[in-house]
């Protein structure tokens, strides 16, 4: 044990129930050892709808602490141990710059519902509640790109353009029928008819691999299983084997015949966890190290500091939600909830 984990439990015992520590599958092994529940971004939004605690710490970034705050009950206090955890994809689509596009559009006679990725802000999610849109994570992309497109004639998907691309490979959508918009200016003449829209953002961490990195490990172990996120690149989705959240992925790794090899394109943290716990089974390799610096913000210190606050009954470290975007917010969650469950 450590002063920092000392200091951890001590509080643990002392707010007993009325506390709860939720932790994201990128968190480090030394923060993510303390959550009382782990998850991806859809499965920890689905636990806090049953949290009962007055404490939810969050381990992860910003934006996902946040759509636990708008699923929180009244009187309950949603805390991020590292308030300055963000996400640089969740920082390449503002709300006023998507409201630009979309009043563009519509201009044109194009009527356009936005599908938010969970990766993204408070303000882009409430935009996409007031205008009929939802939200969805890489969970569930899948039946809520189905959704949206049965909602309108156009789709706008943002702000993670791999994504939206890979889930409109798995639902078959024709090549024709997409198009990347340029959120300056004019879009191309495709996005005139286009039926989804993509906004140019991306995840720094699943963009780092490539395609000669899934031939190198396939030339030094054969055999080898490839599985890759879904914020990968359409090449690197093409060339893998399986594609799926992180939830999927750690299905994958469980699910891989004794003896095989499996290479998973994902943040480190989790594939180091994977291969230790299945260390005795199967060989679990990274395709190459890929961190996100905005998880490893959060620190046994950051979050010993964050139950010392909450403990002494500050709120320091606690998220606020604005009135203003909440309501609509909340709304986009629940249309996902709604129809992806």
């Amino acid at each position: 044990m450590n002063p920092w984990s000392d200091a951890i439990e001590a509080r643990r015992r002392e707010l007993g129930s009325s506390l709860t520590i939720m932790g994201h599958h990128y968190q480090a092994d030394e923060v993510i050892r303390h959550a009382d529940l782990r998850g991806d971004t859809l499965q920890l939004a689905r636990q806090a709808l049953d949290v009962d605690s007055g404490h939810i710490v969050f381990c992860g970034v910003y934006f996902m602490a946040e759509s636990v705050a708008l699923l929180a009950r009244p009187g309950q206090t949603v805390h991020l141990p590292e308030p300055s955890a963000e996400c640089s994809m969740a920082l390449m689509s503002t709300a006023p710059a998507v409201e630009r596009v979309l009043e563009r559009l519509e201009a044109r006679g194009r009527k356009v519902t936005p599908l938010v990725y969970g990766n993204s802000t408070l303000g882009l999610k409430a935009l996409a509640g007031a205008r009929g849109g939802a939200v969805c994570t890489s969970a569930n992309a899948l039946p809520m790109l189905r959704w949206a497109l049965e909602q309108s004639d156009a789709v706008l998907f943002l702000p993670d353009r791999n994504l939206g691309w890979n889930t409109a490979d798995a639902l078959g959508l024709p090549l024709a029928e997409r198009a990347l918009i340029r959120p300056r200016g004019d879009g191309p003449e495709e996005a005139e008819n286009a039926r989804l829209l993509l906004w140019p953002g991306f995840c720094s961490i699943h963009t780092r691999f490539t395609t000669r990195q899934i031939d190198r490990l396939r030339a030094e172990h054969p055999g080898a299983l490839v599985a890759v996120h879904p914020e990968c690149t359409p090449e690197v989705v093409a060339a893998a084997d399986a594609v799926g959240s992180t939830s999927f992925l750690i299905r994958y790794a469980a699910e891989a015949p004794a003896g095989s090899t499996c290479v998973l394109g994902t943040e480190i943290n989790l594939v180091e966890r994977l291969a230790a716990e299945h260390r005795d089974r199967l060989t679990v390799l990274p395709l190459v190290e890929s961190a996100c610096t905005h998880m490893a913000q959060t620190t046994e210190e950051r979050l010993a500091a964050c139950l010392e606050a909450a403990a002494g009954g500050g709120d320091g470290f606690a998220v606020r939600i604005s009135e203003e975007n909440r309501e609509q917010a909340r709304s986009a969650l629940e249309r996902m909830f709604q129809t992806a469950g």
